[in-house]
């Protein structure tokens, strides 16, 4: 598998490879590779649906499409379609679906329709950001759980569209929103490695401080998560397909696109319950 990075510790553009015709030894190291390099890009793949999902399988286990939000069709309930027509744009720094008790390990997204320009996609290196602080303010980052909500984006679209039922996540049918408690750092569980894991898409605050307390931490977190030296770029091309770790990355996708339309399709693998240094 020839792998060219595309930072010294972030991000690399794998090349040569049929992610749906690839051995399971490759498949092997293209998992690794993940957890090493955080990102990964595939030019080229001739990925549909059903390929998309068999891809997922060989990596992992695959959850729902989202808690809330149903599959692209019957016949791909895994599949999560983001559509700009219908509001799909992730405009917003994200780590997927923090709002849950068990966050996804990773996700795999592919573009389906393109915009002439613009609609890329960044990447950050939530490990990095966290490494690259003063000590001080990591020994404090140690100490801290936050609250993560997903009532904001999603809570009127489970009311509303989906009439107060989701879908089945971690075994149990999604009714209501509940806001769950995560360490605002987290210990990878394959490397051991820390970052930071809050994100102004699911967020809401900071156990334990006030709320002044808790909005001048988390800006300064964001902020230096969101650093460019931490940030990794992709321009989309047809055939194109990213993998990224769920646990040491969070992402936004550019609106920068103005009317035309833009579709990504997005599988997600089952994930574990987020753990910080003091457990």
């Amino acid at each position: 598998m020839k792998l060219e990075p595309l930072g010294p510790r972030f991000a690399a553009e794998v090349h040569d490879i049929d992610l749906d015709r690839a051995s399971d030894e490759t498949i092997a190291e293209v998992r690794a590779a993940l957890v090493e390099h955080k990102v990964l890009f595939f030019r080229d793949q001739p990925l549909d649906d059903d390929g998309h999902v068999r891809l997922g399988r060989r990596l992992g286990e695959l959850t729902a499409s989202h808690p809330v939000v149903g599959g692209v069709d019957e016949a791909h309930p895994e599949v999560y379609a983001l559509d700009s027509s219908d509001g799909g744009f992730a405009d917003v720094w994200h780590t997927d679906v923090t709002f849950v008790r068990r966050p996804p390990l990773g996700s795999i997204l592919r573009a389906v329709t393109l915009p002439a320009t613009g609609g890329d996609t960044n990447w950050a290196d939530s490990q990095l950001a966290y490494e690259s602080l003063s000590a001080p303010v990591r020994r404090l980052a140690d100490q801290l759980v936050a609250v993560h909500d997903g009532n904001r984006e999603f809570g009127y679209y489970l009311a509303q569209r989906r009439g107060g039922r989701g879908n089945e996540w971690d075994g149990e049918v999604v009714t209501r929103l509940d806001p769950v408690e995560h360490p605002v750092v987290r210990v990878h569980p394959e490397t051991g490695r820390r970052g930071l894991f809050v994100n102004p898409g699911f967020t809401s605050h900071i156990v334990g401080v006030s709320e002044a307390e808790s909005r001048g931490i988390l800006d300064l977190l964001y902020a230096h998560l969101t650093k460019p030296e931490h940030i990794v770029r992709h321009r989309w091309r047809a055939g194109d397909v990213a993998m990224w770790d769920n646990r040491s990355t969070a992402h936004y996708a550019n609106r920068d696109y103005g009317s035309e339309r833009r579709v990504m399709h997005r599988i997600t693998l089952r994930g574990d319950i987020p753990i910080g240094p003091i457990g």
